[in-house]
């Protein structure tokens, strides 16, 4: 059987994906507790997350989301991570803002850590996918969209994206 080459190109980002996943899962995290949440999306589900982008720049006005649902349109392989909010409990902490842990769920917002190892494992992700020679981006605006969709579930309320490309120039390189 013959191959094609971006057949080749989308099987190699697919098997890259769960490598770039699994960089992510096995990113230390704060007293060890796993909250992270990791999906490869390709497709109309991919489409979906760039039209919604678009929807979000004439919404508030952010052109930026315009040019980074371009990114999203132009590549097979789009990694999604996002972070479970359950505050650690760690007393004396206050990294969050707040007092304690039980002012911050009562405000209603993000522990410190939960978002720190969410940038820890996107770290992870974005070297092993360097490491693999795929060139890449972290989106918070594809990360975004994919939220506002519900595509990680109701539980994740900050994501990021990381958009694949195998091509003979790096789509993220020179973004106008």
């Amino acid at each position: 059987m013959v191959k094609i080459d971006h057949e080749m190109c989308e099987e190699t980002l697919l098997v890259s994906a769960n490598l770039i996943c699994t960089a992510a899962r096995t990113a230390p995290k704060g007293k060890g507790k796993d909250l992270l949440k990791t999906i490869i999306v390709t497709g109309e589900e991919k489409l979906k997350i760039a039209d919604k982008m678009r929807d979000i720049a004439l919404r508030e006005g952010l052109k930026f989301f315009s040019r980074d649902a371009e990114n999203v349109d132009n590549v097979p392989v789009l990694v999604l991570l996002g972070t479970r909010e359950s505050p650690l409990g760690l007393p004396n902490c206050g990294y969050c803002g707040f007092k304690d842990c039980d002012s911050l769920k009562a405000a209603g917002g993000m522990c410190a850590f939960n978002s720190g190892d969410l940038g820890i494992a996107l770290g992870s992700a974005v070297s092993r996918a360097a490491d693999l020679r795929i060139d890449n981006r972290i989106l918070f605006s594809a990360g975004k969209a994919a939220v506002e969709l519900g595509m990680l579930g109701n539980d994740i309320r900050v994501a990021y994206a990381i958009p694949l490309s195998v091509t003979g120039k790096n789509p993220f390189f020179d973004r106008k």
